[in-house]
């Protein structure tokens, strides 16, 4: 029996952008970020993906992925087959246009949220051997993590070399399921 590549933008987007079986994004994200207890996911809402600009001369995008918890904290998931050299600042223009269009003109920024991308690699970016790594904002000199706010997560496909027989974790289930 054949399935559909999950790496695919169709299938990616069917089986992980569905607003009736949110519990499969959720499942992921749980996993990825390593959420469990109450500090596990326990509802999203999938949003549109396209993030039309405010101003017109700004560059529009259109997500694999967007969702939210009922918390506010916003989730991009992106797949990317196609090696590009600058997809960190890619994550990080679509995680910062994310957070910003959370408020408009007249409200106050306490009412920002956080935003948090998880983008699936079919390449390498990072010159370190972790599949998954994650970027922080964080004290240079204490490495307290103060602001909250942004979150960028990467699986890098190519850095995973566990048989099906080796699994043991969720999160490796789920990264063999992309590999």
């Amino acid at each position: 029996m054949r399935f559909a590549d999950p790496k695919s933008d169709i299938a990616f987007k069917k089986v992980f952008g569905n607003e009736h079986k949110t519990e499969i994004l959720i499942s992921f994200l749980n996993a990825v970020l390593d959420l469990q207890g109450e500090r596990a996911i326990a509802e999203l809402t999938i949003l549109n993906p396209y993030q039309a600009p405010k101003i017109s001369l700004l560059k529009e995008t259109n997500l694999d992925v967007r969702a939210t918890t009922n918390g506010g904290v916003t989730f991009i998931v992106e797949m990317q087959v196609e090696k590009q050299d600058y997809f960190a600042k890619r994550a990080l223009y679509y995680t910062a246009k994310a957070y910003v269009s959370q408020i408009a003109k007249a409200e106050q920024y306490p009412k920002l949220n956080q935003v948090i991308f998880v983008g699936i690699l079919d390449f390498s970016l990072f010159d370190a051997p972790d599949y998954l790594s994650r970027h922080l904002i964080l004290n240079e000199k204490t490495l307290a993590r103060d602001i909250k706010d942004f979150e960028l997560n990467f699986i890098e496909l190519p850095k995973f070399t566990l048989a099906e027989s080796d699994l043991r974790t969720v999160i490796e289930k789920w990264v063999y399921f992309f590999k």
